[in-house]
This record gives C-alpha cells, structure tokens and sequence, in this order.
C-alpha cells in the first residue's frame, strides 16, 4: 500500500478510472460547525491519496472537478455525511454515487451491524484499526498513524461494493439500492436546511 498526502488538492492528470472511493475526515459531525479536515481517495488499486484541508483553505478544482464527473462512480461509506460534508466545503454536487452502509442495510438484514468495519469483517475478511477515528485531524500535522487510518477507509470500498451488488441482485433488490443513491443528493440538501431529524414523509 502506498499513501500519497497532498495539501489543498489533488495534482492534475491523476486517474481513478471509472469509480472512485470516497470518504472524510472533520471536526466533528455537524458540517455547518465542524470543518472538512481531509478527503481521502482510492481507485482499488490497493494505494490511497489524501488531501488535507487548512481552515478557509478550500479552492480545490482538481478534486472538484472529480467529483462532479458524470463518467466516475463515487463509492462512499455512509454517503449522506460526506457528500453533505463535501456540498458543505468544496461547493461541490457529488455523482454518482454509490453508498455501502445503504446497500448493507438493503441486504445484510440478517444484521444490524452495518459499520464499515463490520462489513470489512465480513466481506473482505479484514480488520480495521479505528483507534485514530476520533483524533483531531486540524492539527497542524498530520500523523502517519492518522494517514494509514485515513487510508483503510478507503482501500476496501470496491470490493465491499463487488461483495454487496452480488447480493443486491440474489435478493432483487438492485433497482431499490440505485433509487435511493439518487434520492441522496435530496437527503443530503434537506439535511443542510436543517431537516436531517424530520422525518418529512411521516403524517
């Protein structure tokens, strides 16, 4: 594995292929309070690259321009933080997208363990370190412990993504997977208005 750390942006002319995955690292969990620290990619080759985030620091074309690419599948794990996270900061529209924690839930029902490290645990036969999963990714520098963390969230994403589409069509519930993915850009608008704890479909 290798991990390649950028600061503010990805370099021009990278190639991810044609489906990237995605995930995060902030402050915390409120995107209208806790600042995009890092945005960490992998094309599933087995190598990562992190961008990191200074505070105000978010003119970043290349990976916006990633992002936004019709012709590159976005894979994330729990897709409705990060794309919101990314809308947040970046002022970027993510898609396509593809969530692993949602095709999880459509399909492992037999559980309702749907962490990324479970899934690792069980459809790739990995065990991920999550001690760094709460340090604080502002600082100044970033650890290399933190990288190698930032990295794991992202190494496995296609194939948990190869495990779970084999599932998604044995339980024909792959039209379902691909609805939702679409209905996230929705999701993660209405939970930047305020609306993520209003179940608006409700009477």
């Amino acid at each position: 594995m290798a991990i390649h750390f950028y600061e503010g942006d990805l370099p021009a002319g990278l190639n991810f292929g044609t489906s990237v995955a995605v995930d995060s690292e902030t402050m915390g969990l409120n995107p209208h309070r806790d600042r995009l620290c890092v945005v960490q990619l992998s094309s599933g080759d087995g190598d990562a690259h992190l961008v990191r985030f200074r505070a105000g620091a978010y003119d970043a074309p290349n990976l916006k321009a990633l992002m936004a690419d019709p012709d590159i599948l976005k894979i994330f794990h729990y897709a409705r933080f990060d794309v919101a996270v990314l809308h947040q900061y970046l002022g970027v529209d993510t898609a396509p997208i593809y969530c692993t924690k949602i095709a999880s839930k459509l399909v492992r029902t037999y559980t309702d363990r749907h962490g990324l490290k479970d899934l690792c645990r069980e459809l790739a036969g990995v065990t991920l370190d999550k001690q760094q999963q709460s340090s604080d990714w502002g600082a100044d520098t970033i650890s290399e412990e933190q990288k190698t963390y930032a990295a794991s969230d992202v190494l496995y994403l296609h194939q948990l993504k190869a495990k779970l589409d084999i599932m998604l069509a044995r339980e024909g519930r792959t039209d379902a997977a691909h609805a939702a993915f679409n209905f996230l850009a929705v999701r993660t608008a209405l939970d930047l208005q305020g609306f993520g704890a209003t179940d608006i479909f409700s009477h």
